[in-house]
């Protein structure tokens, strides 16, 4: 009986038909790459990869010296290129230097000069990627999500370093 199944297994194997090989066909791509990441219609964070339009709250953006905008997912974000334009600028992630940065009050959403607002550091609230800086177009403003979100440290711009940036991406 063993003998009649393996043979019957051999002489279907040997009966079946042989897989032909897989054509594949040649795409052609419909833009050329240009080098550059960071353009007036991105739709991703070019720090981080989320879709800009996800989180509209914690927005924050980048005027650059040729006039572009630059966008980003949150302060976080955009403090890393600032503070590390060469490094951007360098791999051609960054058309050019940014002149001005601007962020979103989070109670408000007002638009926000980033080198005159305030921050919260520890707040309860997370941001898009982890840990963030909430900031606020003023300190009243501020003080008032402290209390009702928690918060360590309220911080002004000129207290955010590279080291605090790496210390909330752990």
């Amino acid at each position: 009986m063993k003998k009649i199944i393996l043979l019957i297994c051999l002489g279907t194997l040997l009966m079946a038909e042989q897989p032909q090989p897989f054509k594949a066909k040649a795409v052609q791509p419909t833009q050329p790459f240009t080098g550059k990441i960071m353009q007036l219609q991105q739709k991703l964070d070019p720090m981080f990869g989320i879709p800009l339009d996800k989180y509209p709250k914690w927005h924050a953006e980048a005027l650059l010296k040729n006039g572009h905008k630059a966008e980003f997912i949150s302060v976080k974000s955009m403090m890393q290129v600032y503070l590390h334009q060469e490094y951007f600028l360098k791999r051609n992630l960054l058309e050019d230097k940014i002149d001005k940065i601007y962020v979103k009050d989070y109670l408000t959403g007002e638009k926000a000069d980033a080198k005159e607002a305030v921050y919260v550091f520890g707040s309860r609230i997370v941001g898009p990627h982890g840990d963030d800086l909430i900031p606020f177009a003023s300190e009243t403003n501020a003080k008032l999500f402290m209390m009702k979100n928690g918060g360590t440290k309220l911080l002004p711009y000129s207290k955010i370093t590279a080291g605090l940036l790496r210390y909330l991406d752990m």
